[in-house]
């Protein structure tokens, strides 16, 4: 007698399948494991970061609560979980398997089996996955669209999972021309292997920590300060995001205005845009979705 087996769920084998490719794309060197740095971070998460991460959420998108709320590319899963502390009922998905990890880990430390916050295992560039999300009151997705390798696709297909009248909060890095040039090459030989991870971090690290003393001294600051405050940046930790910035790749950037006009173009109003002039970082966009018409007049 031939035994049927039951059927592989569909979302089974599509996670394994990502899985497979995020794993081929660490060994050819083409992208940073954004998941193991961030479960660094959870080793030094506390409540002091956690309420830094919820006041950052509040001052750009005011309350939440009660609104459904889509972290895309969930990352440590820090701000998911200030979401769903401030109220809201949040859905959490990551590329990076280890960063679903991390996000899982965080609800169950903080809010185990809550039917009110899911983390699942997907890709911002696949369309069946997306398909099947629906709509949501604030699609949030922080410095993480430049890092698909195909960031404007990126963006484009985030902007159906907004409901009319909805936000969406994003944060693309900014375009510093030939500087960002030269930063793309510094990550691609961080992700090329460790001897490259050694060198970029053995030369860029101590040279931005010295920079800061000499500043701080000619300043007369307290140079310890600067390390100290970090977590009021959003909560985050100061290591982890410069492992993070040396690493991240793929690594795409625009100028302010671009994602703008592209906003815009595709039926939305940016109403809040914060911006870092020509420095290093990201460029802050909330945008809301136009109840009236899918195009921006």
């Amino acid at each position: 007698m031939r035994m049927t087996l039951p059927a592989v769920p569909t979302d089974v084998v599509a996670n394994a399948t990502l899985r497979r490719t995020h794993h081929a794309e660490i060994e050819r060197g083409q992208r940073f494991e954004f998941g193991k740095n961030w479960a660094r971070f959870l080793e030094v998460l506390t409540e002091e970061r956690i309420t830094e991460a919820e006041r950052s959420l509040t001052q750009m998108l005011g309350d939440v609560r009660g609104m459904r709320v889509l972290d895309v590319g969930s990352g440590s899963g820090l701000f998911s979980l200030a979401a769903r502390r401030l109220g809201a009922t949040v859905r959490s998905f990551d590329y990076d398997p280890s960063s679903v990890g991390c996000t899982q880990e965080l609800r169950r430390r903080y809010f185990p089996e809550d039917s009110d916050w899911r983390v699942e295992h997907g890709s911002v560039l696949d369309p069946t996955y997306l398909a099947g999300l629906g709509t949501f009151d604030v699609v949030y997705s922080w410095g993480v669209l430049h890092h698909t390798g195909a960031m404007w696709q990126a963006v484009e297909n985030v902007l159906p999972l907004v409901a009319r009248g909805g936000r969406l909060f994003i944060a693309i890095y900014n375009d510093q021309g030939v500087w960002s040039r030269r930063w793309t090459a510094i990550k691609r030989t961080y992700c090329s292997g460790t001897p490259g991870r050694w060198l970029v971090s053995g030369t860029v690290i101590p040279y931005w920590i010295t920079r800061n003393l000499a500043a701080d001294l000619v300043w007369r600051r307290n140079p310890l300060a600067r390390y100290t405050e970090y977590k009021r940046r959003r909560g985050m930790s100061v290591v982890r995001d410069w492992h993070d910035w040396l690493g991240g790749f793929p690594f795409e950037v625009a100028k302010p205005e671009e994602v703008f006009y592209f906003l815009r173009e595709h039926g939305f109003d940016v109403e809040r845009m914060t911006t870092v002039g020509g420095r290093m970082g990201c460029n802050e966009f909330v945008a809301r979705r136009l109840r009236s018409a899918d195009r921006a007049g």
